[in-house]
C-alpha cells in the first residue's frame, strides 16, 4: 500500500489491466462513479488473467506464478496453475490471497457481498479450454459460455447492486453473444491453439473442413458459417439489449458501451466480408460510438 491507501501497481498486475484497452467493450469507462471502476478493473482484473493462465499467454519471466506459490512444475501446467489460482481465490473470501489482483479484487467482494460461484465458473471454462478443443452442437458451445462469459455480465450487475433475475437473463444473452464474437474475430488464433468454437454441426452444414480453418485465405464456405454464426450473435444481442433500457444514468452507457461493443464488432466483420483469417476485424471508434447511440435510443 502507498502512504496515500492505494496499492501500488506491479508490473505482472499492470501488464494484464492494460489489456482492457483492446477489449470490444468499455471495461471501466471514466463516466462511472470511482468506486465503480475500481470494482469493475479488479473484475476485469481477474478474468483476464485466468484467461491468460488458460491461454498461456502470462507476462514473460513467471513472476504470476511465483506471486501465485505455484512450483516450477505447476507453473509449466496451465491445469496445476488453474488450481493454484483457484487456491488463491479462496483466499480472497477467508484470508488474504498472494497474487496482487486478487488482492485487489478482495474489497470489491466485501463491498458488494459477492459470492465465489462467478469466479468459479471462469475458472471452470479455462479448465475445459485445456480438455475440449471441439463443440459438437451449438447448444454445447453454450454451455461453455455460461462459464467463459455470462459469469461477467452478471459481476457486473452484483456490482452495481442492480441484478435481478430478468436482467441476468438480458444479460447472459449479452454476454453469450459477445463471446461468440470473440471467438469469430480469433478463429485464426484458436486454431493455432488447436481450439475451434464453431459447432462442428454447422461447419458440416456449410462444408467447411477443420483445414479450411487454417489457411490464410478464407474461403466462400468459411465466409458463410462466419456470417451465420454472426447473425446468431446478432440476435443474441437483439435479445440482450432490453437490459440498457431497464437501467438508468451512467450505468445506462455502460451496458449500452457493451451492447455497441458487440454489435460494431460484428459491423467490422461484416464489412470485412467475413474475412476473419488474415487477422481479427475490429470496429473503429466512430462506428463503436455510431453503435452506442443507436443502442441507447432502443434502435437496431
Amino acid at each position: 500500500m502507498t502512504e496515500a491507501g492505494t496499492t501500488r501497481i506491479g508490473d505482472p498486475e499492470r501488464a494484464t489491466l492494460d489489456k482492457a484497452a483492446d477489449e470490444n467493450f468499455p471495461v471501466a469507462p471514466f463516466f462511472l462513479p470511482r468506486a465503480w471502476r475500481a470494482d469493475l478493473m479488479a473484475v476485469y482484473g481477474f478474468a483476464r488473467l485466468v484467461d491468460d493462465i488458460g491461454d498461456g499467454d502470462l507476462a514473460p519471466g513467471g513472476a504470476d506464478a511465483r506471486l501465485l506459490g505455484a512450483s516450477a512444475e505447476e507453473a509449466e501446467d496451465p491445469l496445476l496453475l488453474l488450481d493454484a489460482f483457484e487456491a488463491d481465490l479462496h483466499r480472497v473470501f477467508d484470508s488474504t490471497p498472494r497474487h496482487p489482483l486478487l488482492r485487489r479484487l478482495q474489497p470489491t467482494v466485501r463491498r458488494a457481498g459477492l459470492t465465489p460461484e462467478p469466479f468459479l465458473g471462469l475458472i471452470a471454462a479455462n479448465r475445459q479450454d485445456q480438455l475440449v478443443g471441439r463443440y459438437e452442437t451449438y447448444d454445447d458451445l453454450l454451455a461453455y459460455c455460461e462459464l467463459s462469459a455470462n459469469p461477467v455480465g452478471r459481476l457486473v450487475l452484483a456490482v452495481t447492486g442492480t441484478s435481478t433475475p430478468e436482467r441476468v437473463r438480458r444479460s447472459d444473452a449479452i454476454c453469450t453473444a459477445l463471446q461468440i464474437v470473440e471467438h469469430l474475430q480469433d478463429v485464426a488464433e484458436d486454431v493455432g491453439r488447436d481450439r475451434i468454437y464453431l459447432p462442428a454441426v454447422d461447419m458440416k452444414r456449410f462444408h467447411v473442413q477443420e483445414a479450411d480453418l487454417a489457411r490464410s485465405a478464407t474461403s466462400a464456405s468459411v465466409r458463410a458459417l462466419v456470417a451465420y454464426e454472426a447473425e446468431r450473435a446478432r440476435d443474441l444481442l437483439n435479445e440482450g439489449a432490453p437490459l440498457v433500457g431497464s437501467v438508468h444514468g451512467r450505468l445506462r452507457l455502460l451496458l449500452a458501451g457493451f451492447v455497441a461493443g458487440g454489435r460494431a464488432a460484428i459491423g467490422a466483420i461484416a464489412a470485412a466480408d467475413y474475412d476473419v483469417l488474415s487477422g481479427p476485424p475490429k470496429p473503429g471508434k466512430l462506428r463503436l460510438l455510431r453503435e452506442v447511440g443507436v443502442t441507447l435510443r432502443g434502435e437496431g
